[in-house]
């Protein structure tokens, strides 16, 4: 019985978290109250409170519940360590574009956390986690291409800071931009036309 009522209240919890998810993309996070969270998953204010303190709490564990498509793929670089530090790169720019396109949750996070929210009081906390995956990624571009440079296999001349800067600026920018109309543009392959040229110019051979 005890098992059963713990699976319980963690399908209870799983579908506030859902039903927050869902409405904060349709109708933004000042906009959704804890009520409408309640109605949209069938369950009572007090369950809610029973799980989370607040609506701040709550995003905050809807948003450590799915990966950004930065952070997940980051991961992955991290991980990685082969004979070829800018096909490396390229291909991790290339995973966080597929990230968003292909994973659902993972999209409807990110729109809320860039286009559905303001990054004040409680919910700073969403500003705070993308200067750290910033921080993070200059820090792994960087070596990446510097790698590249001690190997012959880039330009001595490249900036390292400058170039993942710039990759980090076309990378969120079009994700930005594509949340706002996907049917404007395949961000995919306007990924590769944009991505591609860039390494390519700096590769020595």
């Amino acid at each position: 019985m005890a098992r059963r009522t713990k699976e319980d209240a963690a399908a209870t919890r799983d579908s506030i978290l859902d039903a927050a998810e869902q409405l904060f993309v349709q109708q933004g996070v000042s906009r959704t109250t804890l009520q409408h969270i309640a109605t949209a998953a069938g369950v009572t204010r007090g369950a809610i409170y029973w799980h989370f303190d607040d609506k701040a709490v709550l995003f905050n564990a809807m948003m450590d519940r799915a990966k950004l498509p930065m952070r997940a793929t980051l991961d992955e670089l991290t991980a990685s360590n082969g004979d070829d530090p800018l096909a490396e790169l390229h291909q991790y720019c290339m995973r966080v574009l597929s990230e968003t396109v292909n994973n659902p949750q993972a999209r409807r996070v990110f729109e809320i956390a860039v286009l559905k929210m303001e990054f004040v009081d409680e919910l700073d906390a969403v500003r705070v986690r993308r200067t750290e995956h910033l921080v993070e990624w200059m820090a792994l571009a960087e070596k990446r291409i510097v790698s590249a440079i001690a190997r012959g296999q880039a330009r001595p001349g490249v900036d390292p800071r400058t170039l993942a800067v710039g990759m980090w600026v076309i990378i969120d920018g079009l994700i930005r931009n594509w949340l706002f109309d996907p049917a404007a543009f395949d961000l995919e392959a306007l990924g590769r036309e944009l991505i591609g040229p860039q390494i390519a110019g700096i590769r020595v051979g």
